[in-house]
């Protein structure tokens, strides 16, 4: 843990380096990303060092000729700091430290600080610790090589055992239990969520989840569905022009002006090469949306690589069990793509929540995905059941009341359920 708190302290200056495996055409837009990750950290990038390989050198990630030119680099450009477009094995990272002589972080690490910084809620705090500590695991000798270099006497046995050999074992004893509660924890919590989403579904809520991209528009477009239909201020989420500004699931009650309503749920923001330790850390947070009625999958269509980012999103949900849902593919920022918007084409959507256009016409493709199983009838129910009319003005659509002789005459909108429920009232 402490050597991702360092991250902050050093105010660092940073050389970027990554390899262009087998011409990835999606290399440059990883790169550009990792400048992202780096500067939401504050760190500044003082240069980028890049390679074209078949494959990573598994002692060094890159090739042993590229670390004297990384070296001379970081040393022209006074960095003290250098980082790396993958996750590095632990050998990787003892390797390069050595040969380097500085500081070597990768793009997990840094992933795994910006959550860390993020984490407002409990729960996504011990998710971030869990996944942080299974990083750190298995570096743990690289943390210590300089610890296991110190003490121990010159004769056989024992003594030649570093004092951080043992401290390593101690560590590890206490990351592992730390480890371990944490999971203890959130086991607990996940079984909350299940009691409540049971609950939500007994109710037969509807349930609409936004996924999609880090910053590519979720809490605004939530934030705009809740103005529109006039929720107070304080149910706004946070929002802001930053990567994963929203680490917790909030889940909004959204009530239409016909009575019909919906829970509005938004998730994490995915990025490429997101630490497989974190998906697996949010699983529980992410599982929200597997048990959607519908998704709204939010993409950035002003970015050039918006298909790639729709590609990342969807094999994340696939890599959390999250299949088969109906999905309303939501293309925001459409006034800065300067394609025409509001438009829509089947389930294709092009808004700009920022502008709050194209925000009805997406209710109205949300109404037809999740009232569809609504029917419109006409019901007489007598005077001695007022509690059933009662009820139906509560939950249902009413276009016409009448007092006939016989009780009350309703021409109605209502759900499947309820009509099979009040079926005997029904008249033609």
């Amino acid at each position: 843990m402490d050597k991702l708190k360092e991250v902050d302290v050093l105010l660092e200056k940073a050389i970027l380096v990554g390899v262009n495996l087998r011409n990835d055409k999606h290399f440059e837009y990883s790169m550009e990303e990792l400048t992202n990750l780096a500067e939401a950290l504050n760190v500044e990038v003082v240069g980028i060092v890049t390679q074209n390989l078949e494959r990573v050198t598994p002692s060094h990630y890159v090739g042993t000729g590229k670390i004297e030119e990384i070296k001379s680099f970081y040393e022209e450009a006074q960095a003290n700091l250098v980082i790396f477009n993958d996750e590095l094995s632990p050998s990787q990272i003892r390797n390069l430290e050595r040969d380097l002589e500085t500081k070597v972080i990768d793009r997990t690490m840094l992933i795994l600080d910006i959550f860390g910084r993020r984490a407002k809620t409990r729960e996504a705090q011990m998710q971030v610790e869990l996944a942080q500590l299974q990083y750190m695991l298995p570096r743990l000798v690289g943390l210590h090589a300089s610890l296991s270099r110190q003490g121990g006497g010159t004769g056989g046995g024992f003594k030649n055992r570093g004092a951080g050999e043992t401290k390593l074992e101690l560590d590890r004893r206490k990351i592992e239990d730390q480890i371990s509660k944490i999971k203890k924890e959130l086991e607990q919590v996940k079984e909350q969520r299940e009691t409540q989403r049971k609950q939500r579904r007994k109710n037969a809520v509807p349930v609409v989840s936004i996924v999609g991209y880090t910053n590519a528009g979720k809490s605004t477009i939530m934030n705009q569905l809740l103005a529109k239909i006039g929720q107070e201020d304080h149910k706004q989420v946070f929002e802001k022009d930053m990567l994963f500004a929203t680490l917790e699931t909030s889940v909004r009650y959204i009530e239409l002006h016909d009575k019909k309503s919906f829970l509005l749920t938004d998730t994490v923001g995915f990025v490429s090469k997101l630490p497989h330790h974190l998906v697996k850390a949010f699983r529980s947070t992410l599982e929200e949306a597997r048990d959607a009625d519908l998704l709204l999958h939010v993409v950035d269509v002003s970015n050039a690589e918006h298909g790639f980012m729709m590609d990342v999103t969807n094999e994340t949900l696939k890599a959390v069990g999250v299949e088969g849902i109906p999905t309303i593919y939501v293309y925001n920022k459409a006034d800065l793509a300067n394609v025409p918007y509001p438009v829509i084409s089947g389930d294709n959507i092009w808004i700009s929540a920022k502008q709050g256009n194209g925000l009805d016409e997406l209710l109205q493709i949300i109404r037809q995905h999740i009232f569809s199983d609504y029917v419109t009838c006409k019901m007489l129910i007598p005077y001695e059941q007022g509690n059933i009319v009662s009820y139906l003005n509560e939950n249902a659509t009413i276009y016409e009341t009448a007092y006939e002789e016989a009780g009350t005459l309703l021409k109605l909108e209502v759900k499947e359920a309820d009509y099979a429920k009040y079926q005997h009232f029904v008249v033609k």
